[in-house]
């Protein structure tokens, strides 16, 4: 008898400190927030972080961070669960304005078909051409007016995002070239015919898993391969006992942000 109590007190006690991490990151992720931006009679709900004392009389880089399909929704909210702390906690030492903007369900980042009629063998068609999807639209036309504020530092432009948000991120570079300075795909893909677009002009950190069996560590090295060709120096993290939630490894890589941070554009570039 006393030995099950003390087991179900334990357990009480794990589900406790489980609650109370998850209410203490709800608070802090209440530095971020909520925004929305509106373009054609179209809204996108976004959250934004700002550096400590911002002042609009100085200029900051500017982060994109693109969710996975999971974190999709209307609340403006659950875009934060991965990642947002990575910036939150270090915005003393790296002060930057960061952004998460949040895809309805009914959308992708990425103009990309999925056929998942096998388990594990998901395929992803990603086209060189053809229209942005409505959230993309959205998404650059917030990333336009944020290069027109005074305040952003337009050589200091990145983007990052897992999954869906990884193939977002080679989406926007292709329909955006010149924008970013640096970007970090985690477990994503793209069209390898359009690294041309950029290959010159981004620094790229590419995070994947090797057991990923959501997204193919392929449709990564694919692009690592590409990027290769077109002469860019890619850095590439093959994360072989990592399944499809290689975002926790990427994050947990000490150097991603003073990486990150300090890839500067130039007037060559």
């Amino acid at each position: 008898m006393r030995k099950i109590l003390r087991e179900n007190s334990l357990l009480i006690m794990l589900v406790f400190f489980v609650l109370l991490s998850d209410v203490l990151v709800a608070q802090k992720q209440q530095g971020y927030s909520k925004e929305f931006f509106v373009q054609s009679n179209d809204t996108l709900k976004y959250r934004m972080l700002l550096p400590q004392d911002f002042d609009e009389n100085k200029q900051y880089p500017l982060v994109l961070f693109l969710h996975g399909a999971g974190e999709r929704g209307n609340g403006n909210k659950k875009q934060l669960v991965h990642g947002s702390l990575l910036f939150l906690d270090n915005i003393e030492q790296f002060p930057a304005i960061v952004v998460f903007p949040q895809c309805p369900k009914s959308d992708y980042w990425s103009n990309v078909t999925v056929d998942r009629s096998k388990k594990g063998l998901e395929k992803f068609k990603y086209f060189k051409k053809g229209q942005p999807t409505q959230s993309m639209k959205l998404v650059m036309g917030l990333m336009d007016d944020f290069l027109n504020k005074p305040y952003v530092n337009k050589n200091q432009v990145y983007v990052g995002g897992l999954s869906m948000g990884g193939m977002g991120t080679f989406d926007i570079l292709k329909r955006r070239p010149n924008m970013f300075a640096a970007a970090f795909p985690i477990c994503g893909g793209g069209n390898p015919k359009s690294v041309k677009n950029y290959a010159d002009k981004v620094t790229f950190w590419i995070f994947h898993g090797g057991k990923d069996n959501v997204v193919h560590p392929y449709f990564s090295l694919r692009m690592v391969t590409a990027l290769q060709e077109e002469g860019n120096n890619v850095k590439l993290t093959y994360l072989e006992n990592d399944n499809h939630n290689s975002w926790d490894s990427a994050f947990a890589e000490p150097k991603l942000l003073s990486w990150l941070f300090s890839n500067i554009k130039t007037n060559g570039k």
